[in-house]
């Protein structure tokens, strides 16, 4: 959290360099992953193929876990870019790290909470405008009533702490990882070569472990976006 980094201003607000830099690296894998993966599409499938309908049909799958009919169709693209760039910032850390006179310019951007909280405020507002969007304003805001209007606080409150779990969640979990990483690799260089015997096993299975981890919080954040979008489409009685 304390790591030096690379900033500029521009109409009064300050960007970090390295987050834009981490970002659009993600997103050109993304881009790439999928360009090459649905070359050649045919009616008898190829591996590529198949790779990217399997990934096609599991998003699909989370997303119609929480909602249905036509939301579900329509969310079904978010629930595959979401799954999928989410992925690919939790691993990007583990494979490619870029340090230039110890400011970092590449890393993982869901290690930085800045970036997950974006997401979060992204997906909670989403869920605010497909609420309002199949219900109308009035029976929208008036659901923070329910089941009593001394609840609009608690349901107020539940909102935020939704906002705070979703993109803290995430960040938590990536940030741990790639910084016990940094740990084990400044333990390797400094302590010779029998703690590089020690450390590459270790460096291996935490690394394997981040895989896993890096994983399943996708998972997580597209499921727990799906249920929130729900609560607000589908309003109880």
């Amino acid at each position: 959290m304390n790591e030096k980094t690379a900033t500029f201003q521009f109409l009064g607000l300050t960007f970090n360099v390295g987050n834009m830099v981490s970002v659009l690296l993600a997103c050109v894998v993304v881009f790439c992953v999928v360009f090459a993966l649905s070359r050649h599409i045919t009616m008898k499938p190829g591996k590529g193929q198949n790779v990217l309908e399997w990934l096609v049909d599991f998003t699909n799958g989370i997303v119609r876990s929480a909602l249905s009919g036509k939301v579900a169709n329509d969310l079904g693209l978010w629930g595959f870019t979401t799954f999928l760039f989410i992925l690919i910032s939790n691993l990007q850390g583990l494979l490619l790290q870029v340090d230039v006179s110890g400011v970092t310019y590449v890393k993982s951007p869901t290690a930085d909470p800045i970036i997950t909280m974006t997401f979060a405020l992204l997906t909670l507002t989403l869920a605010q405008y497909l609420g309002i969007r199949k219900n109308g304003y009035k029976q929208h805001f008036l659901s923070y009533f329910k089941p009593f209007k001394v609840f609009v606080i608690v349901n107020i409150f539940e909102e935020f702490t939704n906002f705070l779990t979703l993109g803290l969640r995430l960040f938590g979990n990536i940030f741990a990882g790639e910084m016990l990483l940094g740990i084990i690799t400044k333990m390797a260089v400094g302590g010779g070569p029998l703690m590089w015997v020690v450390s590459l096993p270790l460096s291996l299975a935490w690394q394997g472990f981040s895989v896993f981890i890096g994983c399943i919080q996708a998972f997580i954040f597209v499921t727990l976006s799906s249920v929130y979008i729900s609560h607000k489409v589908d309003i109880e009685e």
